[in-house]
């Protein structure tokens, strides 16, 4: 005898002799089937982002252009004259303005230079941008409004939206990050931001049209020390079998700042000079042997 497959009974039908709470059971299953089909296509409106991703360039601001002065960036007369005197000090053996020695976090923009590699986890509330060695950066795509007295980070506040093309997949990231905190500059030149610490970063990330393997961030940097907003694009290429490392910054760094000067811990672990004719550090609070 061949017997006939039956559909289950649509949410809310009533089959006389059929109990009610079973209903109820394949009214739940309809309405959670429904969900998850909703779930799968939404995720699947958003672009393959994943793998590792590495900087394609030297570490300077602006891929295109050489390291410090000539990157030519558009500095106010102000910032220019302290860019100028942080070569002279970084030519003398000095650190300048470059706060990265002391192993702080780049801060942004100049963490997107991506010095070691990073992945992006997307989700639809939030893209998460995860570093090697530097402290993780959410983008959050949710609709939200800037918070109001949010503490500051390195790293900033990041709002995000996805751009849709012709057939309804997003292909493209805008970003907007506020409330940075300082030290910061954009590379290791020394090349600086406003102290006031008010940089709005403007961001558009999405792949190359030929190469889904490379990744480009058109970033624009608005800043009291510039004279107009700076765009430079960074590029990345994708590694899809990646080996991640532990990168940790402090381990084995030698530097020493005291009074603002910056020293040297040798290898036999004593103090040294940095640079040359560098004064000793202010020992008052030691006894002299």
């Amino acid at each position: 005898m061949r017997y006939r497959r039956l559909r289950p009974p649509a949410a809310g039908v009533f089959i006389p002799g059929m109990p009610h709470r079973f209903i109820l059971v394949l009214a739940l299953a309809a309405t959670l089937a429904a969900a998850a089909d909703a779930r799968a296509q939404d995720v699947s409106r958003y672009p393959d982002w994943s793998g590792q991703w590495l900087r394609i360039g030297g570490i300077q601001w602006d891929p295109s252009k050489p390291l410090g002065a000539g990157q030519k960036a558009p500095l106010t007369p102000e910032y220019q004259a302290l860019f100028d005197a942080n070569l002279a000090d970084q030519a003398h053996g000095g650190q300048g303005n470059n706060a990265r020695f002391t192993c702080i976090p780049h801060g942004m923009p100049r963490t997107m230079t991506a010095t070691f590699p990073f992945e992006i986890l997307i989700m639809p509330k939030t893209t998460y941008i995860l570093f090697e060695n530097q402290p993780d950066r959410r983008i959050y795509t949710d609709g939200r409004d800037w918070p109001q007295d949010g503490e500051p980070a390195f790293a900033g506040y990041s709002i995000g939206r996805w751009i849709a093309n012709a057939d309804g997949r997003f292909e493209m990231l805008e970003a907007e990050t506020r409330n940075m905190k300082g030290p910061r500059d954009f590379e290791t030149s020394g090349l600086p931001v406003h102290a006031d610490n008010r940089t709005v970063v403007l961001e558009k990330l999405y792949l190359d049209k030929a190469n889904v393997d490379i990744l480009h961030d058109e970033v624009t940097t608005i800043d009291h020390a510039l004279t107009r907003p700076w765009t430079v694009t960074k590029s990345y290429r994708r590694e899809r079998n990646p080996i991640w490392f532990d990168n940790n910054c402090p381990e084995n760094n030698n530097h020493v700042v005291i009074g603002g000067e910056n020293y040297f811990l040798s290898a036999d672990g004593l103090l040294m000079p940095a640079k040359k004719d560098q004064q000793p550090p202010d020992l008052r609070y030691f006894k002299p042997r």
